[in-house]
């Protein structure tokens, strides 16, 4: 049989605690607690996390850059056309109600961190409408030129930001906003809506799936946004709309949910292209994210009404050796 020593070259080390800087593949035996360990790679997981005080479906979400510290807002929660106003704080753990939008409204863009972030457009009525929340309160700014739903989103804040996409009917439209007001810029390759298919920045965006012309016609289409155009690059290994796309770059970023059942699938995108990891535990659409591609939160959904919110996470782990 084939030893360590014999596979890495050394015995495996004994130590008081753990390296504080391990290499992949790394073993060592921890003399205080008395337990063997490893440096391993997760590909990616999902993990449970509080509940959103309020169950809904196409809510919206901001939370650029970190796991725990996200805004969810809007979404829709009982008969047709009832849209609440409500904004929930996440805190990495459990969600808090603060103020409220002004608007009630569903299927909307949101873009941001959790002190700075925009409620763009949405439905009923396939709304114009633009909030901006500077950590405490809700106020109405510049209106989108095209109102819509459906649409994908992205950016770093309050006053930078871009919406793409959208309908219905199914459009390329694509604005870009400097704080102030939305102004129109080159158009996506592929007309589309999706529930928030975006990820990235204002100047550096993805489009992640979405719905083409024609009955329930799904796309795997991704398009990348270099701050003056689109460029179609490779698709998603399983066709979807309704899916929540999160990541601070065009480079780097995860898709998860969708319309197509199970409704779990999750796949990240290393700037060239998508790979599999593993799914959501609670399979859904029109479910809301923030964070990166390595440490996501999604929250919401449907169908039915979903209160259960997820994070997942990739990359170096430290995984403990049992008897069992």
């Amino acid at each position: 049989m084939t030893t360590y020593k014999e596979i890495r070259g050394t015995n495996i080390e004994v130590l008081a605690s753990d390296p504080s800087n391990p290499v992949l593949g790394q073993v060592w035996y921890n003399s205080t607690s008395n337990v063997v360990k490893a440096q391993s790679f997760n590909s990616g997981s999902w993990a449970t996390s509080g509940t959103l005080n309020t169950a809904r479906y196409g809510l919206a979400g901001s939370g650029y850059g970190t796991q725990s510290a996200a805004l969810g807002f809007g979404g829709f929660n009982g008969p047709p056309g009832t849209a609440p106003r409500l904004t929930e704080l996440y805190d990495g753990s459990t969600w808090t109600e603060v103020n409220d939008l002004g608007t009630g409204r569903y299927r909307l863009g949101g873009v941001g961190t959790s002190t700075s972030a925009l409620a763009i457009g949405g439905q009923p009525s396939e709304k114009a409408l633009n909030e901006s929340w500077n950590g405490s309160n809700w106020t109405e700014v510049g209106d989108l030129n095209t109102g819509r739903s459906r649409f994908g989103a992205a950016g770093t804040s309050n006053t930078s930001a871009l919406a793409f996409g959208g309908g219905p009917p199914d459009t390329a439209v694509t604005e870009s906003w400097n704080g102030t007001s939305w102004t129109e810029v080159n158009d996506l390759g592929t007309a589309r809506y999706s529930q928030n298919g975006g990820a990235g920045t204002a100047t550096a965006a993805l489009y992640i799936g979405g719905n083409v012309p024609g009955p329930g016609a799904n796309s795997g289409k991704t398009e990348k946004w270099n701050g003056s155009n689109w460029t179609e690059v490779a698709d998603l290994n399983t066709v979807r709309r309704y899916l929540a796309g999160t990541g601070h770059t065009n480079t780097l970023a995860l898709a998860s949910g969708g319309n197509v059942s199970p409704r779990g699938q999750t796949e990240t995108w290393n700037g060239t292209s998508w790979t599999e990891v593993g799914d959501l535990n609670d399979g859904r659409e029109n479910l809301a994210g923030a964070g990166t591609s390595t440490l996501s939160v999604v929250f919401g959904g449907s169908p039915g009404y979903k209160n259960t919110t997820e994070e997942f996470s990739s990359g170096p782990t430290t995984v403990t050796f049992t008897d069992s």
